[in-house]
């Protein structure tokens, strides 16, 4: 793939991340996803790719926009597999939250696991962090192991957990074993890509969330060289059905990110409200301000980007 689409790719989440925070903290949760998705939308129509949304906003017919399945692009280009989420976390969005990001991601036709709406049992660590965990060990185990992998202690590790009753014995044995907790209201993808940055404090992501954030995780993890595994967890037997049927027969089966987003990967995000990783849209008299990220796996360059929009001389997506 062409390097600049990497540069294509982030024009397009900065689109998406535009629209959803005109109606931050307005409480509009499906709105402001529908506002991102159609900025998003019209945005990639104008990148020289002939692309297929194999992650996106839903399954055909439960999505009308953006939907798993939905050619984009202006058709004269390379054939190219596209994941995105225009926003992750429509209701952080919508109630002022932290963490929310407009993503997409793009590799070689075949590059991205398919596989149903379901839940994804993840760890993810950073670059320094690489070859030391197991979705087999306990998250006691991982710890120690991170923690040796960077020569820290324990108790100086932090760790990115889902806020949801699922994982209240999960964050028990993190406390337990004397690491701290930022539990999160949603976002996991932004927090697992923020263990890829020093900065940002946080040196583990673990616990359930959904598998489409999983492979958009993977897909930054590629490119920032980090590691990751995850195991699909479907949470009743359609959703098992539904798993097997996309030929995902071994359910107990470890993806590592090489699996789940393999070949050339690019990936870029555009932050909609501050958080960990990115800060928010800042709007200001005819204008507005974005942060984003831009990587490719080939090279593990993590670009961050600053742009300054002006509103009237809006570009024609």
């Amino acid at each position: 793939m062409d390097r600049n689409l990497a540069l294509e790719a982030v024009r397009v989440t900065e689109a998406a991340a535009l629209a959803a925070a005109r109606l931050m903290g307005r409480g509009d949760i499906a709105g402001t996803d529908r506002a991102a998705a159609e900025a998003m939308r019209k945005a990639i129509r104008s990148i020289s790719i002939e692309g297929t949304i194999v992650v996106g906003e839903g399954e055909s017919g439960a999505s009308d926009i953006l939907y798993n399945g939905e050619k984009v692009g202006n058709g004269d280009g390379p054939e190219i597999d596209v994941a995105l989420d225009a926003l992750e976390g429509a209701t952080i969005c919508a109630t002022g939250g932290f963490n929310a990001l407009a993503i997409m991601a793009f590799a070689e036709r075949g590059g991205f696991l398919r596989c149903p709406d379901t839940y994804m049992e993840k760890i993810v660590v950073g670059p320094e962090g690489r070859g030391s965990i197991d979705l087999d060990r306990s998250p006691t185990e991982n710890l120690r192991a991170l923690a040796d992998a960077k020569s820290v202690y324990v108790a100086d590790l932090t760790v990115a957990v889902l806020d949801r009753p699922r994982h209240q014995k999960l964050v028990g044995e993190i406390r337990k074993a004397g690491a701290r907790i930022k539990l999160l209201a949603d976002g996991d993808v932004a927090a697992g890509i923020a263990t890829t940055k020093p900065e940002a404090g946080i040196d583990m992501l673990i616990g359930t969330g959904g598998a489409s954030q999983g492979i958009l995780t993977a897909a930054a993890i590629r490119c920032s060289g980090g590691d990751m595994q995850a195991r699909l967890q479907p949470s009743n037997d359609d959703e098992a059905s539904r798993c097997r049927a996309a030929g995902l027969n071994d359910l107990s089966r470890k993806f590592s990110a090489e699996d789940m987003a393999s070949g050339s990967v690019m990936f870029a995000a555009t932050g909609v409200t501050s958080g960990d990783l990115l800060r928010g849209v800042r709007f200001f008299k005819g204008g507005a301000m974005s942060n984003s990220l831009v990587m490719r796996s080939r090279t593990h360059t993590m670009r961050f980007i600053e742009a300054t929009h002006r509103f009237d001389l809006k570009p024609e997506y």
